[in-house]
């Protein structure tokens, strides 16, 4: 499963927040079942950024978002994210 968190931020204080981002990114990081992540910076609209992460499975994540570090280091930055479903699976075929 993969899930994205997509943000809004204004454009002077982008690099405060792209560095608290990767502190919540390295937090997920730590945590068993992630798989890969990267921070995207849109191409085409100045301040939109995104959070993308891999996860093993769902429960995987789920477990990571009640890890203590993470609350600490990645939720209050997650709180910030635009309000939309974040989490994807793939289609069984």
């Amino acid at each position: 499963m993969f899930a994205i968190a997509r943000f809004r931020i204004d454009t002077a204080r982008e690099s405060e927040f792209l560095a608290r981002l990767e502190t919540a990114h390295s937090a997920l990081k730590s945590c068993p079942g992630y798989i890969s992540g990267e921070i995207g910076l849109n191409t085409d609209e100045p301040g939109l950024i995104a959070l993308v992460t891999r996860w093993e499975n769902v429960g995987s994540y789920r477990r990571a978002l009640s890890n203590y570090q993470v609350k600490v280091d990645a939720v209050p930055v997650l709180a910030e994210a635009i309000d939309e479903p974040g989490g994807y699976i793939a289609p069984h075929s």
